[in-house]
């Protein structure tokens, strides 16, 4: 069992408190260095990596396009987090939280500036007028409330469950033990209604289902954390249904592999700036 904590009257900045995600960690915004963002020929240029919330963009784009949006064609460059990329001037430019993902859209009269994965969805899905329900529908007050459940839902277990239980420098039981509650509960809620439901809102595929996917449907699917087992997540029969109908879909497949850096080689698609980049074995960055 680890010593007790006793917290100090006023915290201070411990650079050596160690964990995977420590060398990149700080309690201060804005830029660590100058550093332009490429741009290529597309109007929307994302700048993303293949986590869970990079995903949910990837994913979206991909299904705009497989429905022969073709103004919905884009540029994925790779933000490398574990080499501090996402702290140049040029991305902070774009998102001064400096997480991933963020967009900028070049086809008005000025540029747009569009950051955080939930905003990122609602603002694509309204552009194109796809998968996500008319205004003011019963329809779009369910979607809207799933997506945004996500994005409250998520960093529970992201950076609750997930970090305690694969990236800390220890294992504790507390923590884990209370992320594991709330991550559990998460997948119940989930799997409830779905039990009633072919997709989170009703029949209909939207951003909600592709944002929950990214997250949950990776959990289930036995691809985040190496959890599976410990959570139990065959148990969420419901969940495993969705979560398998959905990841069979092309443009999953195809979203799933954008700005993908670690894994099989023969999955990652580290930079995508066009639809024939599929074909490659992997495009370095």
């Amino acid at each position: 069992m680890s010593e007790v904590y006793t917290p100090p009257q006023v915290w201070q900045w411990n650079t050596e408190s160690g964990g995977h995600f420590a060398s990149i960690n700080r309690p201060v915004a804005g830029a660590t260095h100058v550093k332009e963002l490429p741009q290529g020929k597309h109007p929307l240029q994302l700048y993303s990596l293949g986590t869970p919330n990079g995903r949910k963009v990837t994913v979206l784009l991909e299904e705009l396009l497989e429905m022969g949006l073709n103004g919905a064609e884009y540029d994925a460059w790779l933000i490398d987090i574990s080499e501090g990329n996402q702290f140049s001037s040029g991305f902070v430019d774009i998102n001064p939280n400096s997480k991933i993902p963020a967009l900028m859209d070049y086809s008005g009269a000025a540029p747009v500036r569009v950051f955080e994965s939930g905003a990122i969805m609602l603002y694509l899905a309204e552009k194109f007028n796809f998968f996500v329900p008319t205004v003011g529908s019963t329809e779009r007050a369910e979607c809207l409330s799933w997506l945004f459940w996500n994005i409250g839902s998520a960093p529970f277990l992201g950076g609750g469950f997930g970090h305690f239980y694969a990236y800390a420098p220890e294992k504790l039981e507390y923590p884990i033990n209370r992320y594991a509650m709330e991550a559990k509960r998460q997948l119940d809620v989930l799997d409830k209604q779905l039990a009633q439901r072919q997709y989170l809102c009703g029949d209909q595929y939207t951003i909600a289902d592709m944002a929950n996917f990214a997250w949950y449907g990776a959990l289930v699917l036995g691809e985040l954390y190496k959890a599976a087992e410990f959570l139990d997540v065959t148990s969420y029969t419901h969940v495993v249904r969705w979560a398998e109908q959905i990841q069979q879909r092309p443009a999953v497949i195809r979203g799933k592999r954008v700005n993908l850096a670690w894994g099989p080689e023969q999955d990652q698609l580290k930079e995508r700036h066009d639809a024939s980049d599929f074909n490659k074995p992997s495009i370095e960055s």
